[in-house]
């Protein structure tokens, strides 16, 4: 017999589950027990259950449950959690409560770093030994890893410390808390990224890692003063499920093939351009990823290195740009040069001293990768003269350029059963759930070389490129709007057209 439910049930918890075995040791091995409506008992596990404990939990309960598999070990500790404080007081609930709670225990007052960095190191599916401030912020980094979160916005105002989430590009309001505990959540924050503590009127960056079971979530720190406090935003980087395959990405074939064509190139300048959040480094990682091979050195400057693939068994070297120590994308890259790389990845082309050595790197026989900031491929060419870069080395150096955006994609849910949105636990209620990409490829043909080097205005290449058969951005999201996979609106959205 199969279990009877898509999801799990919060009010069909077992009761004597709840009673008898400790949540601690329900959340650290992921299973919660439920009662169907025949009144069978069910033993939720995760795949990564040990045998053992499942016979102990069956000894302790004292009653037979049938196993069943779940594979959302994140969702089932989410119904855990509400499970455990509805049958109690826990000391979690509560905290969210009674602000008296919002205390960091004695001895551990925010400014002794190492005994706090013991308590970073744990698992958030585990509340043992933690303090309510620290529970807290397990809680905030959890719903946004839940949530498939890129971003954990908390900002102090005057009426309350709001936390918001960016979920799928779109930022939406949350949890408003009050403002006795911010000091606290940010100082918890700051030990687990090695900041400083005691300094709160200057920019401050870190980074750490946490743990939900056998999975790590990096978290990139970024605390900034303001006029009302500090606030903080958290970058998560969840490198096994965002470090795609590049056939994952999305792209069409007719832009798939030229790219990669451009990509396996023993020489020139392959860019990536896009706003901020549009998914140019995933791209180049994922590019990065399909080219590796026991005969290339591949290394990257970066600043900052989002993503360590190292931890992915990937030979891929990486550095980061450190302007405190005099490193810059420029002579990080003239370093790497002397490293006999046969790839090499820039993070980013800001000015004229970089993208001078990118180019003279491309023209003596390496393959480089960057990104540019613009609207789309055309503007990228013009981009680099415009730094200062003369239009015959752009026409001669450049193969080929990658212009991309993410828009949300429909909610399969609401689209197959027509619901209303409002009530649909997948999409939260605003209708989407997920992105996809929509591209445009920037080929170099002579004819596009020739105008780049006679210096033709960005309105000539752009209908040079069209009559060259290259696809715009627009046209693709009106390709995806034809196959249901997003809507005019998400694309007007994007694209601000």
């Amino acid at each position: 017999m199969s279990y009877p439910f898509d999801d799990i049930q919060l009010d069909r918890c077992c009761p004597h589950f709840l009673a008898r075995i400790p949540r601690d040791f329900a959340r650290r091995h992921a299973l919660c027990a439920q009662i169907d409506s025949d009144d069978k008992h069910w033993l939720l596990i995760s795949a990564a259950t040990d045998g053992c404990v499942i016979h102990n939990v069956q000894t302790r309960l004292g009653h037979p449950y049938t196993v069943h598999t779940f594979h959302d070990s994140e969702a089932l500790v989410t119904v855990l959690d509400r499970s455990y404080e509805r049958s109690s007081t826990g000391t979690t609930a509560h905290a969210q409560h009674n602000p008296d709670e919002y205390e960091i225990p004695d001895g551990l007052d925010g400014e002794d770093v190492e005994a706090l960095l013991d308590y970073s190191n744990k698992d958030l599916l585990s509340s043992s030994g933690k303090s309510p401030i620290v529970k807290l912020v397990d809680r905030i980094i959890f719903k946004g890893i839940q949530q498939r979160s890129s971003d954990i916005h908390i900002q102090p105002r005057p009426d309350g410390l709001i936390v918001r989430y960016r979920i799928d590009g779109v930022l939406g309001a949350d949890s408003i808390f009050p403002m006795h505990i911010h000091q606290q959540l940010i100082s918890r924050i700051k030990v687990m990224g090695r900041m400083d503590v005691a300094e709160r009127l200057v920019p401050q960056d870190g980074r750490c890692s946490v743990r939900i079971g056998d999975r790590a979530i990096d978290l990139r720190i970024s605390a900034l003063p303001t006029a009302d406090g500090e606030r903080i935003v958290l970058r998560l980087l969840d490198t096994h499920n965002q470090l795609c395959d590049f056939l994952q990405l999305g792209m069409p074939d007719d832009v798939a093939q030229p790219f990669l064509r451009a990509a396996r190139r023993t020489s020139g300048i392959v860019l990536v351009t896009g706003p901020t959040g549009s998914g140019k480094t995933t791209t180049l990682y994922s590019t990065l990823k399909e080219l590796n091979a026991p005969e290339r050195n591949i290394m990257t400057i970066e600043d900052p290195i989002e993503y360590e693939l190292s931890g992915l068994g990937l030979p891929i070297s990486q550095s980061q740009v450190n302007e405190r120590k005099g490193v810059n994308f420029a002579n990080g890259l003239r370093h790497i040069l002397r490293q006999d790389p046969d790839i090499i990845m820039v993070g980013e082309i800001r000015d004229l001293e970089t993208a001078r050595t990118a180019i003279q790197s491309s023209l003596t026989g390496h393959l480089v990768f960057s990104t540019l900031h613009t609207n789309d491929a055309s503007a990228a060419v013009t981009r680099l003269i415009d730094l200062g870069i003369e239009p015959y080395l752009v026409a001669a150096s450049v193969t080929a350029v990658l212009a991309q955006r993410l828009v949300r994609t429909i909610c399969p849910v609401c689209k197959e059963t027509s619901t209303d949105a409002t009530s649909c636990a997948r999409c939260h209620g605003n209708g989407y759930s997920g992105r996809t990409g929509i591209f445009e490829l920037l080929e170099l043909t002579p004819i596009i070389a020739d105008l780049i080097t006679a210096h033709a205005p960005l309105s000539q290449i752009r209908t040079a490129t069209q009559e060259n058969g290259m696809r715009s951005l627009m046209q693709h999201g009106h390709l995806l709007i034809d196959e249901g996979i997003t809507s005019h609106d998400e694309i007007e959205r994007v694209l601000h057209a």
